[in-house]
C-alpha cells in the first residue's frame, strides 16, 4: 500500500527496497552536539552540523556523480518563501544572537523537560508534478527526523506514496483547499491503509510564496493530522526544514514571531519565514510541551512496530527493529534504563517489558488498569490487557452522537458547540453571540469575517453558511488565554449588542483557531464541514443505542458498544464492568489470574460437541463462594460453547486458587472421572446444566 499510485486508486507493489540500506544517519566522530544525515541512494547529498554550522553536500548537476559541493547552509540563497515575517524581526532575531545559550544547554533544558521519547509515524505523500522533477529527491526526506531529536521526539517514516501517472486529489485553488482536500483523502483512504499520526503532502506547485500549510495541534487526530509542502525550486535541505516547520504546528508548536524565543541560532524552525533552519526554539519545547499536558498527542507513546517502519534496522537506535525486545539506544543512553540490556536489545533478567503505557518498572500492569482517561463527555477511556505494555488504541464516541444535552454532536473525540470554544478563546464567562453577528460579520467576506478563502481571497459567507466562518462571541469579560496575542475584532450590532471574534495572525500556513470549528452544530441536523453548514449525515451515524447497546452504553469510532459501568461487551445486556471489546477490561481489581473451562455438551440441533473457553465471572460469583447459577450457566454454555465466545475469569475478594501442582495444560481435555455432572457442585458453585472442569493459569 505504498508506493507508486495508478489511476483510480490502485496501488503498485513498494519500492521500498530500491534504494535498499543508503540513508545514513549519525554523528561527527569526537565532537559534542554534532549530526549528520547524509544519503548515498544517487551520489552524496546530506547535512553535516558542527557548532551550530550547517553544511550540504550534493552533487554537481554536471556531474556523472563523482564531483560534490560543500557548502555552508547560510551562504544559499533562498527564494522569498515568507509569512507576514519583517526586516525588523530578522534584525531582532540577529541583536539576539549572541546572548542565546549553547546547544548543548538548549539540549538539556529540553530533555529534562520533555523526558519521555515521543515517536511520529509519518506518511508522506507526494504529488505526480513533483515526480516528474527526479523523484530520487524525495527518498531524501529523512532529514526533519534529525531536527527533532532535540526535543526527544523520534520521526519514523511509516509509509511512502507517490503518484505517478495522476493526483488522487485536486490541487486547484489555494493552500487552504489543497490542505482541505489532502485531509479529506486522508480521513477517507489512507487512514483506512495504514497507521500512522501525521500525513504530509510534497507538491511542486506554489502558492504566491506560501512554503506549506497545517493545522496545530492536530496529531493523531484522524481528520486533521496533515499538511502540505512545497518542494519548489530550492534545496532539499531547506524543504527538509519546511516540511520540519509544517509537522511541527501537527505537534502543536505555533510560530516563533513576537514571542521571545531562543534557538542558538540567526533564526528557528518555526519561524514564520522559510529560513532553513534546523533548530527548534525554546518556544517550540514549551508548545509541544504544552499539547503533551494537556492530553493531546496520545498516540505519540506508541513506539512504531517493526514491520511498519522504513529505517535501517539496528541495535542502538531506540527503535524497536524485527528481533528485538527493547532499545534503549546507546550504552550511554541504557545506563539509565533497567529493563533493556544495551547492545542485545533484550529484555533484563525478570523484565517483562521496558516500554509502554502499560509496563512500569519493568512489569507489565495488571489487566483493567486505566491507561488512558477519557477527558471529556465524547472520549473514551482504555485500559491495559495484562499481556501487552501498550495501552488499547484510543477510542471515540462515534462522530454523530448526540452531546451537551443534545444540543450538539460528537466530532473526532470531542463535543464542539459554539459556547464551548467562545469559552475557550475568551474564558468562562463567554458565549456564542445572537446570529444576526456571524450574519452581519461574515457577510464582509475579508480578514475578519469570512468562509475560508477561494484561492488567494477570502470567500464571503452565504446565508446559510454565515454560522461556519468566523467565530462571534458574546459576555466578553477577558482576553484571550491564548499564550498568542490575536486581533479583537468588536462589532457592534445594536446598543445592547456587540460581536467579539479574533483573528491570530498565525501566518498563511495556519489555518486561523478564529473559525468555528468542524463538527458544529449550525442548525437543526446540520454541522459544518469546511465553512458550509452541510447535513449531519455526512457522519455516518449509525448508532442505535437501544437496540444494539440495549440503553447501556454509546458506540465508539468502531462502532461497537462501548458499556456504562455495571454492564458487559459487546451488547451491553448482561452484568459485568463496562468498557468495549476495543478498549480493554475495565475491571481493575486486585485479583487478575485466569481460568478456563473445558465443556461437554450438547447444542441446540442436539449436536454433541466439546470445547475449551475462557469466561468472565463478577466477583460475587467467583469461585470460593456458593452461588446457583442459573441464568448464567445457560448463557455461559449456549452462547460462549455453541457460538465460540471467548471472556476471561477474575476471581472476587475471597476465591481461592489451586495449588501449582493441580494446575492443568490448557491443551488436556479431561477425562471422563473428571466430568462434571449438571447441577453438581465445584469448589462452592452450583452448575444447572452444564459440564464444565477448570483448568487453571496463572
Amino acid at each position: 500500500d505504498n508506493g507508486v499510485y495508478l489511476p483510480h486508486s490502485t496501488p503498485l507493489p513498494s519500492f521500498q527496497n530500491v534504494y535498499d540500506h543508503c540513508h545514513y544517519q549519525g554523528y561527527v566522530e569526537g565532537t559534542l552536539d554534532s549530526v549528520v544525515a547524509v544519503s548515498t541512494c544517487s551520489g552524496l547529498r546530506g547535512l553535516v552540523t558542527i557548532e551550530n554550522i550547517t553544511y550540504g553536500i550534493e552533487p554537481m548537476d554536471s556531474s556523472s556523480g563523482s564531483k560534490h559541493i560543500l557548502y555552508r547552509l547560510d551562504n544559499v540563497k533562498k527564494e522569498p518563501t515568507v509569512c507576514g515575517v519583517t526586516g525588523a524581526d530578522h534584525g531582532r532575531e540577529r541583536t539576539e544572537e549572541n546572548h542565546h545559550p549553547s546547544m548543548t544547554q538548549l539540549l538539556r533544558r529540553k530533555r529534562a523537560v520533555l523526558h519521555q521519547t515521543r515517536y511520529v509515524e509519518l506518511f508522506i505523500v507526494v504529488d505526480k508534478e513533483k515526480v516528474g522533477t527526479g523523484s530520487s529527491e524525495i527518498f531524501l526526506l529523512f532529514f526533519p527526523p534529525q531536527m527533532y531529536i532535540m526535543l526527544n521526539i523520534r520521526i519514523v517514516l511509516v509509509g511512502l506514496e507517490i503518484w505517478k501517472y495522476e493526483n488522487i486529489i485536486s490541487t486547484d485553488g489555494g493552500a487552504g483547499d489543497v490542505l482541505a482536500n489532502f485531509v479529506q483523502w486522508r480521513e477517507k483512504n489512507l487512514v483506512l491503509r495504514r497507521r500512522h499520526d501525521s500525513a504530509q503532502f510534497v507538491l511542486k506547485k506554489g502558492f504566491g510564496g506560501t512554503a506549506g500549510m497545517a493545522y496545530v495541534g492536530t496529531v493523531c487526530s484522524k481528520s486533521h493530522a496533515g499538511g502540505i509542502n512545497v518542494f519548489g525550486r530550492i534545496s532539499i535541505q531547506m524543504f527538509a526544514s519546511i516540511m520540519a516547520h509544517e509537522l511541527g504546528h501537527n505537534l502543536g508548536m505555533n510560530h516563533d514571531d513576537e514571542r521571545v524565543c531562543h534557538c542558538g541560532a540567526s533564526s528557528c524552525i518555526m519561524s514564520s519565514g522559510a529560513s532553513g533552519s534546523r533548530n527548534f526554539s525554546s518556544c517550540s519545547a514549551e508548545d509541544f510541551e504544552k499539547l503533551t499536558l494537556n492530553k493531546g498527542g496520545s498516540c505519540l507513546l506508541n513506539i512504531p512496530r517493526p514491520d511498519e517502519t522504513y529505517s535501517i534496522p539496528y541495535c542502538g537506535n531506540r527503535l524497536v527493529d524485527a528481533g528485538e525486545e527493547c532499545d534503549c539506544g546507546s550504552p550511554k543512553e541504557c545506563e539509565s534504563d533497567p529493563c533493556c540490556e544495551p547492545g542485545t536489545c533484550r529484555l533484563r533478567s525478570g523484565a517483562e517489558c521496558a516500554y509502554g503505557d502499560c509496563c512500569k518498572n519493568c512489569q507489565l500492569l495488571p489487566a483493567g488498569t486505566e491507561c488512558r482517561a477519557s477527558n471529556n463527555e465524547c472520549d473514551l477511556p482504555e485500559y491495559c490487557n495484562g499481556t501487552s505494555q501498550f495501552c488499547q488504541p484510543d477510542f471515540t464516541v462515534q462522530n454523530g452522537h448526540p452531546c451537551h444535552d443534545e444540543e450538539a454532536y460528537c466530532y473526532n473525540g470531542v463535543c464542539q458547540y459554539y459556547d464551548a470554544q467562545c469559552q475557550d478563546i475568551f474564558g468562562s464567562k463567554a458565549k456564542a453571540a445572537p446570529n444576526i453577528c456571524f450574519a452581519e460579520v461574515n457577510s464582509k467576506g475579508d480578514r475578519f469575517g469570512n468562509c475560508g478563502f477561494h484561492g488567494h481571497d477570502y470567500k464571503k459567507c452565504s446565508s446559510w453558511n454565515a454560522m461556519c466562518g468566523k467565530l462571534q462571541c458574546e459576555n466578553v469579560k477577558t482576553m484571550p488565554v491564548f499564550g498568542i496575542k490575536p486581533a479583537i475584532i468588536q462589532t457592534p450590532i445594536s446598543h445592547t449588542t456587540t460581536c467579539w471574534g479574533v483573528d491570530f495572525q498565525l501566518g498563511s500556513d495556519v489555518p486561523d483557531p478564529g473559525m468555528v470549528n468542524e463538527g458544529t452544530k449550525c442548525d437543526t441536523g446540520k454541522i459544518c464541514r469546511h465553512f458550509q453548514c452541510v447535513s449531519a449525515s455526512v457522519l455516518n451515524y449509525d448508532c442505535d443505542v437501544q437496540r444494539q447497546c440495549h440503553g447501556h452504553g454509546v458506540c465508539n469510532n468502531n462502532r461497537n458498544c462501548h458499556c456504562d459501568a455495571g454492564w458487559a461487551p459487546p451488547h451491553c445486556d448482561t452484568k459485568g464492568y463496562g468498557g468495549s471489546l476495543d478498549s480493554g477490561p475495565p475491571y481493575n481489581g486486585k485479583y487478575s489470574q485466569f481460568a478456563a473451562f473445558f465443556v461437554e455438551g450438547k447444542d441446540s440441533l442436539g449436536k454433541e460437541f466439546c470445547g475449551g473457553f475462557y469466561v468472565v465471572l463478577p466477583p460475587e460469583k467467583a469461585l470460593g463462594q456458593r452461588s446457583t447459577w442459573q441464568d448464567d450457566v445457560s448463557a455461559c454454555s449456549e452462547d460462549l460453547c455453541v457460538n465460540g465466545g471467548v471472556g476471561t475469569w477474575r476471581p472476587g475478594p475471597g476465591s481461592t486458587i489451586p495449588a501449582k501442582g493441580t494446575e492443568r495444560g490448557c491443551q488436556a481435555f479431561p477425562t471422563d472421572s473428571q466430568k462434571m455432572k449438571t447441577g453438581s457442585q465445584i469448589q462452592g458453585i452450583s452448575w444447572e446444566r452444564t459440564c464444565a472442569v477448570p483448568v487453571w493459569r496463572r
